[in-house]
């Protein structure tokens, strides 16, 4: 195991490989090198601590993938304080939900995303930002907010700019820093990431260093990272799946990361081909995007070799273009949750095709995983089915100010209970069937729809199907498929229908079938599954 805090891993890395870059941004020529960006880091550090920023502060950083949003990681780390990572997705009320339980004293901000005016939010929720010097907020709503940090060119009222922090930190000795990073330790909180909220209030989840670079390193050994890796990551950092698996398996590793601000599947294909990447991320949904796009064949993918794909289960034929079309053979598949830090379980480079499509895995090194009977809590036989649950170093240390919360999924022998429902195959690895609060039961009928939608992608016109609980008055809830056609492509709600007919149990057959173009999505990639049955009575009621 790594016993390194995200400050000294950065230190011990930057004095190897000073004048390697460490941070790219191929779409405008940014690069920083392991040198550069630590210099940076202990600036904004310094910053930081010079407008009352303390350890053990949380932090929020509300932004897409700018440049700074990874020297905000680290200068928090570095001082001890506590980065809140903040969906882009976010709209007033889910921000003043977060702000308020996370007892925020610093809210980091850039000035919108899509159609989503963040500063002008800020302003709605705090209004005594036009009245107060700055630093010394009081704020009504937010007893604990006393910063706010604009990150961008622009001066807004009552906000810090990074420039202005990156100054006052040229202003402060370094004694200062090297007192605030006294006793730092790797089993600190450091990192607090709101769960994405696919059912309930997001809670806010606590890990340490050494749950996240551990977790990080081993996702990068799964691929057999070495320094001279050049990963492409479009996903967004305010998730595990960018700060960990993408972050961290690079840091740990000493290699080099291409950053994607917002995800433009063309924007990948050039970064890859620009940057010569050897790896890249995404969810299922993301590779389809870059697979269909129309310039597709215009771009070399030689340089690729592995990567990560998870959030969702990925077809097999997707899988075998992403192998054959962009020359990921050593692709790999991760699962996990935030609770975990997050990866429990991950396909191997030399995994056969059909395990790394048809499984998640097996346990990292470090982390013991199990099957459990939910009802009786007894561990499931090979091949049985049951909830998904994990020990170790990578268990968070808890939600915040939630403890029965915690209790509910942490259980007195110290096994994270994912809320997931999977099998151990005969060759130990695991496969997930679906989500406990996923499955719909129909007149007493279990379905699982991960079933389904494995068997709908056997007709050729479909590109993506999602399957949710429709609410019924006779059954309490039937089955409802939500198809994405591939471009071109028609079919009935009959021929689905017609092909599953005498394939699969009577009462797994879709009751209803929706054509749509999208899926509701939280920020990190997931498919909101209860969306999908709100969405499936409104387009009945049409």
């Amino acid at each position: 195991m790594l016993n390194s805090t995200l400050s000294s891993l950065l230190r011990e890395k930057t004095a190897r490989t000073p004048d390697k870059e460490f941070i790219i941004y191929a779409d405008r020529g940014l690069r920083f090198t392991y040198r550069e960006f630590g210099e940076r880091v202990d600036l904004l550090a310094k910053g930081l601590l010079a407008i009352g920023i303390q350890r053990n502060d949380n932090v929020g950083i509300w932004a897409t993938n700018v440049p700074d949003w990874l020297t905000f990681m680290f200068a928090t780390a570095r001082i001890g304080a506590v980065l809140v990572t903040i969906n882009t997705n976010y709209k007033l009320h889910e921000l003043e939900y977060l702000v308020k339980q996370a007892d925020l004293t610093t809210l980091c901000l850039v000035d919108g995303f899509k159609d989503s005016d963040y500063v002008a939010m800020v302003n709605e929720l705090v209004p005594e930002l036009k009245e107060y010097e700055r630093g010394h907020l009081q704020s009504k709503r937010f007893p604990f907010l006393k910063n706010l940090i604009f990150i961008g060119p622009q001066k807004h009222r009552g906000m810090f700019s990074v420039q202005e922090l990156l100054l006052l930190g040229q202003q402060i000795d370094n004694s200062s820093l090297e007192k605030a990073e006294e006793g730092l330790s790797e089993h600190d909180i450091v990192n607090m990431q709101y769960t994405s909220g696919t059912t309930g209030f997001p809670k806010g989840v606590m890990l340490t260093h050494y749950n996240i670079i551990n977790n990080g390193y081993y996702i990068g050994e799964c691929q057999k990272f070495t320094e001279e890796e050049r990963l492409c990551l479009p996903v967004p950092l305010f998730h595990c799946f960018g700060t960990v698996l993408g972050v961290l398996a690079v840091l740990s590793h000493g290699a080099s990361l291409v950053i994607i601000e917002n995800y433009d599947p063309l924007l990948v294909l050039a970064s890859v081909q620009k940057e010569k990447c050897t790896a890249l991320y995404g969810v299922p949904t993301m590779f389809i995007a870059e697979l269909n796009h129309p310039m597709f064949d215009m771009f070399d993918m030689s340089s690729l070799r592995t990567g990560i794909m998870a959030g969702s289960p990925c077809p097999m034929d997707v899988m075998k273009q992403v192998v054959d079309k962009m020359n990921m053979k050593d692709v790999t598949i991760a699962y996990g949750l935030t609770e975990a830090s997050p990866v429990m379980t991950q396909t191997k480079t030399d995994d056969p095709l059909e395990k790394k499509v048809s499984t998640v895995g097996k346990e990292l090194e470090g982390i013991e995983v199990k099957v459990v009977n939910p009802e009786t809590g007894a561990e499931c036989k090979t091949g049985e089915q049951g909830e998904l649950c994990c020990r170790g170093y990578n268990v968070m240390k808890g939600y915040y100010k939630k403890p029965e919360e915690t209790k509910k999924v942490i259980d007195s022998d110290g096994w994270l209970h994912s809320g997931d429902l999977g099998v151990k195959d005969e060759d130990g690895y695991y496969k997930v069937t679906g989500r406990i609060k996923d499955m719909i039961i129909r007149g007493g009928e279990n379905i699982y729809p991960r079933e389904i939608e494995e068997f709908l992608y056997g007709m050729d016109a479909i590109q993506d199907v999602q399957v949710a609980g429709i609410p019924d008055k006779k059954y309490g809830e039937v089955a409802g498929a939500f198809i994405i056609l591939k471009e071109g492509r028609t079919l009935a709600e009959e021929d689905v229908i017609d092909f599953c007919r005498g394939k699969i149990a009577r009462f797994k057959i879709p009751q209803y079938v929706f054509f749509v173009d999208s899926y509701p999505m939280t920020g990190s990639g997931k498919i909101q599954k209860f969306k999908l049955g709100e969405i499936g009575l409104e387009l009945l009621k049409k």
